[in-house]
């Protein structure tokens, strides 16, 4: 009986052991899993690290463009982004310019000839008479024309109405038409400049308002009426009265320029005129009463 006892107890101890076996062990296997994936996790930023992947291609991103700085006070924005009536007033005033300049060049040069032909002509008084005198003056000079029509009128002075006129007055209506008619010849151009010089102020003042009216319909449109909205377009219009200005104020300089040296030219004309009515009158006499 004590053997078969023991027996039994060893059997029980051997199926409890063997109970227990079979239950722990899952626990190990998942303790073991855990571990692992541990490791590896571990172990994985490591060979990262030590041994890195090639990097993609990274797209660098383009230089943004700047945007482009518009001066709107400048000349070039007003013909640019003006109206169709500030390109007008410009193209006015651009023409006026030219014109000015090239009659204020143009007459300078002539005045200058001018003024080298009146002494030219004091070489006229040394000749021994006027056909000679007549060779010392150039071709095209006012001297040179004022002479030939003194010595036509004094030579030519037949036919039933010029007879009628008496010698004297004919040959001083001839010499002072002559005169007259250089005094026109020098004049040309300057009505346009004291044209030039009282319209043009107002023609860019013309295109100021115009310029600031768009504006500001532009302005109440939009409804932006902060100061960089309205500064822009009413700068850029009164560029307008700055050119008018510019364009009048040579105009008025080259004008009063020029009407007193032509002044101071014709004072040179009209005394060669008389002395030369005198010269040819006295010699139309002579030969007058020589023929007699």
């Amino acid at each position: 009986m004590k053997t078969r006892a023991k027996v039994s107890t060893f059997l029980a101890a051997i199926l409890f052991a063997l109970t227990a076996t079979m239950a722990t062990a899952p626990v190990f296997a998942q303790e073991a899993s855990a571990s692992a994936t541990t490791e590896a996790a571990a172990s994985a930023p490591a060979e990262a690290t030590a041994a890195p992947a090639p990097a993609a291609d990274v797209a660098v991103p383009a230089a943004e463009a700047k945007p482009e700085v518009v001066d709107q006070y400048s000349l070039a924005h007003l013909i640019k982004e003006g109206t169709l009536v500030d390109q007008a007033t410009l193209a006015i005033m651009l023409i006026m310019s030219m014109f000015s300049w090239y009659i204020l060049i143009t007459k300078i040069i002539d005045l200058s000839k001018l003024s080298g032909q009146a002494k030219e002509a004091r070489k006229f008084w040394k000749a021994a008479n006027v056909a000679a005198g007549l060779s010392t003056l150039k071709e095209g000079s006012p001297y040179r024309f004022i002479a030939d029509s003194g010595i036509s009128a004094s030579e030519h002075h037949e036919g039933a109405l010029l007879e009628q006129i008496d010698l004297n007055s004919w040959v001083t209506m001839s010499i002072q038409r002559s005169v007259d008619k250089v005094q026109s010849r020098l004049g040309e151009g300057l009505t346009f400049l004291a044209t030039v010089g009282s319209t043009a102020p107002f023609i860019g003042l013309f295109g100021t308002v115009m310029g600031i009216y768009h504006a500001l319909v532009a302005i109440g449109s939009t409804g932006n009426s902060s100061i960089d909205k309205v500064a822009g377009p009413v700068g850029s219009a009164l560029i307008m009265t700055a050119i008018g200005l510019g364009v009048a104020v040579p105009a008025v300089l080259g004008y009063n320029y020029l009407l007193r040296r032509n002044k101071s030219a014709m004072e040179d004309i009209n005394a060669f005129g008389a002395d030369l009515h005198s010269v040819v009158l006295s010699g139309a006499m002579s030969k007058a009463n020589s023929n007699k």
